[in-house]
Order: C-alpha cells, then sequence, then structure tokens
C-alpha cells in the first residue's frame, strides 16, 4: 500500500510483530525535516503519489493517538501543547506501527527526528540510517503567516503554541539538520517557492535516488545470474566427476 497513512486509532499489534519489523525486510527510509508551516507535508503526499513511498506524518501519528482517549494520548497532548517534543520511544512505538502495517517498504518520516536524542533512539532501535534528509527550508515569519492562515482549528496553531514550536524547531531540530549535512546525506530545498515549482526541485532529488535503486535491483539480478551460472557448472563438473570415477571402478572390475 503506497501513499499516506490514515491517522486513524492504532490497531493493537504484538510487541513480537513491532520487534522483528526491521528484521523483515530491507526497509528504506527518508526523513523530511522544516519547520512547522514550511509546506513538507504538501510535498510528502505529491512524494508519496508519484514515487510509490508511504507518508508517515509524525504529527498526525501522534494526534490519532490522543484521539483515540489512551492514557498515552493524555500524556502527548500535554507535551504538545507546552511546545515540548514527545518521548522519543512513544513517538517510535507509533512509527513502528504504522510501517508494519502499511506493507510497504520505502517510507517518508515527516516531522522526525526533532531532536539528537530521537535521531539515535530510531537509528539504534530500527538499525536503519536514512537514505537521505530533505529540508525544507523557510523563514520563520512566512512559516507563521501560512499556519496563521491555515484556519484548520488545530489547538498547535495558536499562536502561543506556534512560537513555542519555532523555539523547539531551532533549538533542538536544526542541529539534527547540521548532522546529515556534514555526512553529505542532506539535501536542502527553498521552501518559500510556489508549491509546484517547489515540487519540481524535490522531484530531481528523487528522480535520481530512483535511478541509483533501479541500478542496484539490475545489478542484484546480475549477481544472481552469475552465483546460478556458477552453481550449473558445479553442479556439471560434480555429474563429470562422478561418471568418470564410475568409469574407472568398472575398468579397474
Amino acid at each position: 500500500m503506497n501513499g499516506t497513512v490514515n491517522a486513524s486509532a492504532p490497531s493493537k499489534m504484538s510487541e513480537v510483530a513491532v520487534e522483528r519489523l526491521s528484521n523483515d525486510k530491507a526497509l528504506k527510509v527518508i526523513f523530511v525535516l522544516g519547520g512547522p508551516g514550511s509546506g513538507k507535508g504538501t510535498q510528502c503526499a505529491k512524494i508519496a503519489k508519484h514515487f510509490g513511498f508511504t507518508h508517515l506524518s509524525v504529527g498526525d501519528l501522534l494526534r490519532a493517538e490522543i484521539n483515540s482517549g489512551s492514557k498515552n494520548g493524555t500524556m502527548i497532548e500535554s507535551m504538545i501543547n507546552e511546545g515540548k517534543i514527545v518521548r522519543s520511544e512513544v513517538t517510535i512505538k507509533l512509527l513502528q506501527r504504522a510501517m508494519h502495517e502499511s506493507g510497504n517498504d520505502k517510507f517518508l518520516i515527516d516531522g522526525f527526528p526533532r531532536n539528537e536524542e530521537n535521531r539515535a533512539a530510531f537509528e539504534n532501535l530500527e538499525k536503519i540510517e536514512p537514505e537521505f534528509v530533505l529540508f525544507f527550508d523557510c523563514p520563520m515569519e512566512e512559516m507563521e503567516r501560512r499556519i496563521l492562515n491555515r484556519n484548520q482549528g488545530r489547538d498547535d496553531d495558536k499562536m502561543e503554541t506556534i512560537r513555542k514550536r519555532f523555539k523547539v524547531f531551532i533549538e533542538s531540530t536544526l542541529p539534527v539538520i547540521e548532522f546529515y549535512n556534514l555526512k553529505g546525506k542532506l539535501y536542502k530545498i527553498d521552501a518559500c517557492k510556489p508549491a509546484d515549482e517547489v515540487f519540481e526541485d524535490v522531484k530531481a532529488i528523487f528522480s535520481r535516488f530512483r535511478a541509483k535503486e533501479d541500478s542496484s535491483q539490475q545489478t542484484n539480478i546480475c549477481t544472481a545470474k552469475r552465483f546460478e551460472l556458477v552453481m550449473c557448472l558445479i553442479k556439471r563438473l560434480f555429474r563429470e566427476i562422478k561418471r568418470m570415477w564410475s568409469s574407472f571402478f568398472c575398468k579397474a572390475l
């Protein structure tokens, strides 16, 4: 199943299934970062549609947990209203469940990791590093204007909460962005342009990624064919050796 995962209340899944997620398939993960209102959610929906990724919005997953009425949701709601970052183990558990239920092996993780502790916890638990990181760069003034114009009635769109989220982004998420930049895994996108123009820039990045992926798959196919040919030759060799030995013993007798 590709596209965006619905932000419905999470279904039950065994702890064993969650823990085995990383071992079941070779997952490809791309982190998508940007301040609140940078437009990353809009671009993720386009990427999912065009390139076959499943879009996992951490914000949507957290809000779904809040709406479920669980004790966990109450704690999450309190932290979000205070502009704080939800604990890594809580967020990662929600991501694991959504990844497992999607049936896909390619994911855009939108709004995560939000700090260094998030990043380290995800990589340690999942044993996965992102293929690359998309950073939608947008000035604070523009992001604030966009959020206020959304008029979605969300509690986290109130001015006080918006400014707390900006503060958290600057203090906690920018160091993560710099970490991946130093590793050569960061693609910075000018998010001030109209959405269609932004997506043209995004498509160029993903087209290169898909070409690399296709090349890797072709290499794997060629390797498998070579292995199959070698095994076939080995089997023929053993049959010939067996025939020669049988002939030798028959003559000896």
